[in-house]
C-alpha cells in the first residue's frame, strides 16, 4: 500500500503533463490557414484599417468582428494572436 499512493499520483502528473503542449510553433502561414475560418478571421485581419501597423509601433492591437487580435513585429514578419471565449488562432503574416 505504501508504494501504490506515490505510484497513483505519478501515474495522474504522466496524464496530465501528456495532453499539454505540442511541437508545432502555433503559426500558419496564409496558404494553409484555412481550418474553421481561420482564413477569414486573417484576411480581415490584413483588410481592416483598425488593423494595420502603427508608425514605429512593435506590438500593436485591434478587433476583427468578434475576436480581439493582437501583433508583434518578429523576424518573420507580424505574429498575429487572434482570440475570443473558446477559440483562438495564430499566423503569421508577411509585410
Amino acid at each position: 500500500m505504501r508504494l501504490a499512493t506515490p505510484l497513483v499520483l505519478l501515474a495522474l502528473l504522466a496524464l496530465l503533463m501528456g495532453g499539454c503542449g505540442g511541437s508545432g510553433d502555433g503559426t500558419t502561414d496564409s496558404d494553409t490557414a484555412t481550418f474553421n475560418g481561420d482564413a477569414l478571421i486573417q484576411a480581415k485581419w490584413e483588410h481592416s484599417p483598425d488593423c494595420g501597423r502603427p508608425a514605429g509601433a512593435s506590438r500593436w492591437g485591434c478587433s476583427v468582428g468578434a475576436y480581439r487580435c493582437q501583433a508583434v513585429v518578429t523576424d518573420r514578419g507580424w505574429s498575429v494572436s487572434c482570440s475570443r471565449p473558446g477559440r483562438s488562432i495564430a499566423f503569421t503574416v508577411r509585410p
